[in-house]
């Protein structure tokens, strides 16, 4: 999706968040599950519609010969699962006001439940009954109007968005706690331009809205020349059970198979995952403090690397970042590569959580680090880092730090994002590292195209400028350090990991270009001087407001007594 089609799904979302909230007994935390219990009925029948050619096409050529089947099979082998005519959007959009809709939703929902079994209790279908004692038929008819036209492309992570956009704007509690947060769809995407997946099994040990998952299978089906059939099974792990609901909705839509468990990845292991998986992503929650060290420490997958824990007669583990780096790192086979997403604070940490981190290093699994630009998570500014793991790598006494920082495009005041370009001349810095120089020339012959065949002559400044920071970075079309942007550190040396005390903040390696601002010593101290005293000014206008916001706070209370 882009921005604009982001921005109207969400003023669509709000407009029906109005309408609950003035029409129904509900409270703001539990507006999600009708919505997406009618976006998801909304989207299983846009699907089918791709499909539907296809499958009655088929179903009329076999029917009546000996190779006739039914159009339940031919139409789970098309599209993935079938959908009922009363289970269709558009059947319950026409439906009167004086017909019990309600009770039409939640046929349309068994309905699919009959041919799919597996989503089974996972839609939601008696909530609708409850949502208003009075008018309840106006409010469900408005709502099915409400998500008649939004964007159905099946290139959408439509769940994850409006996961985002709920854990952002209604601060559901699965959202709020332990440093959990939806991971943008930029950030995603850039991690899987990295891990370049191909087939195998993928683990999310803290899988969310299945966000991981759906980039994961995007990608895929991209690099596929025959059509969308996949060779991916996806294993997810989520301790919330209503998001649960919303990953496994994910995966049906998108035709992933695999299975979302409800667990804490803590404590439970439900895919004996040691050593197990082609492939790790995940976005697990920060800083999380209360992990009970006498149900992790007898645990294989957190002691290859070793258990982090405080010293003294009652040790505990200090916090779970590297309980979960141990869990992406064990649970790799001999080929396997992860991407993760950690707090800053994880590349410097001190202590058992140094021990585990320089093991890690001395093994040579990481193969890369990224610093990530503030402000690029919907519900939190905590700044953050990638982490990149490759069983297989070959330099294992090196490895890339990319400062990412500086690198991002504007959404509004607050919040940033990746642009396709920024994700893919990002992704080209490891594409030169691994000895692609073929991959530099096609994005550059791709931005050429772009250019050429742009109508506005923004837009051609655009591409052209895209292809001006690439060759002014790599003019070689070979890999080089690049100070403020990249730099391949070796584990020995001067400025090496080791003489760095085995940090793994990118800013260290990196380093910083400093520009020249163009000023004479003379007007810089100028320019001090000023604002200083315009600080100065500023100081005094707050303190003369503070009097008077508590002269007036005397008042009000004086009026009260």
């Amino acid at each position: 999706m882009d921005t604009k089609t982001i921005k109207d799904l969400e003023k669509r979302l709000w407009d029906t968040a109005d309408e609950l909230r003035a029409n129904t007994g509900l409270k703001s935390s539990e507006y999600s599950t009708p919505i997406l219990g009618l976006i998801f009925l909304k989207f299983a029948d846009s699907k089918y519609k791709e499909f539907e050619k296809e499958i009655n096409t088929e179903y009329e050529k076999l029917k009546g010969s000996r190779r006739e089947r039914n159009i339940e099979d031919i139409a789970k082998e098309k599209c993935g699962f079938y959908l009922p005519s009363e289970s269709r959007y558009d059947y319950l959009l026409n439906l009167s006001e004086e017909e019990d809709i309600a009770n039409k939703i939640k046929v349309a929902i068994e309905g699919i439940e009959q041919y799919s079994p597996e989503l089974v209790g996972i839609l939601p279908k008696d909530s609708y009954h409850n949502l208003s004692k009075e008018d309840n038929n106006k409010v469900l008819n408005r709502l099915l109007r409400n998500f008649n036209d939004i964007p159905t492309g099946i290139e959408s992570d439509i769940f994850g968005e409006i996961y985002e956009y709920f854990l952002g704007n209604f601060a559901l509690a699965e959202g709020q706690g332990g440093g959990e947060f939806f991971t943008p769809r930029t950030v995603v995407q850039y991690m899987v331009e990295v891990l370049r997946p191909t087939e195998g099994k993928i683990l999310d040990p803290a899988c969310g809205s299945g966000g991981m998952f759906v980039q994961t299978a995007h990608y895929m089906k991209r690099q596929k020349q025959n059509g969308n059939d996949i060779n991916l099974r996806a294993y997810g792990v989520e301790k919330t059970g209503e998001t649960v609901n919303l990953a496994k909705m994910n995966l049906f839509l998108n035709n992933i198979r695999g299975d979302i468990i409800e667990a804490n990845s803590y404590y439970v292991d439900p895919y004996d995952s040691y050593e197990n998986f082609d492939y790790v992503m995940a976005n697990p929650p920060f800083n999380v403090d209360n992990v009970e060290l006498d149900l992790v420490k007898g645990q294989k997958r957190f002691n290859k690397y070793g258990i982090p824990q405080t010293k003294g007669k009652n040790p505990k583990v200090p916090n779970a970042n590297y309980l979960w780096i141990n869990q992406f790192a064990t649970a790799l086979n001999d080929k396997g590569r992860a991407a993760l997403v950690m707090a800053n604070s994880a590349s410097d940490a001190g202590h058992s959580e140094k021990e585990i981190r320089k093991a890690l290093i001395e093994d040579g699994i990481i193969s890369q680090m990224v610093a990530l630009p503030s402000n690029m998570f919907i519900t939190v500014t905590l700044p953050a880092t990638l982490w990149f793991f490759d069983r297989a790598k070959e330099n294992k006494d090196e490895i890339l730090f990319i400062d990412a920082r500086n690198i991002f495009t504007q959404v509004d005041r607050t919040l940033r994002k990746f642009s396709e370009e920024q994700i893919k001349n990002l992704a080209i810095i490891t594409r030169l590292y691994d000895g692609d120089s073929e991959s530099f020339y096609e994005l550059i012959r791709e931005y050429e195209k772009n250019r050429d065949n742009a109508e506005i002559e923004e837009e051609k400044k655009y591409f052209q400028k895209q292809i001006d920071w690439l060759l002014e970075k790599f003019p070689e079309g070979k890999y080089e350090d690049i100070t403020g942007l990249c730099k391949v550190a070796k584990l020995e040396g001067e400025d090496g990991i080791i003489d760095q005390d085995y940090s793994l903040n990118p800013g260290r390696y990196v380093g910083v270009v400093i520009e020249d601002d163009g000023m004479t010593a003379e007007e810089f101290k100028e320019e001090i001087f000023s604002l200083n005293n315009e600080f100065k000014k500023l100081n005094e206008e707050a303190k003369e407001l503070e009097k008077r916001i508590e002269e007036n706070l005397d008042k009000l209370v004086i009026e009260y007594e």
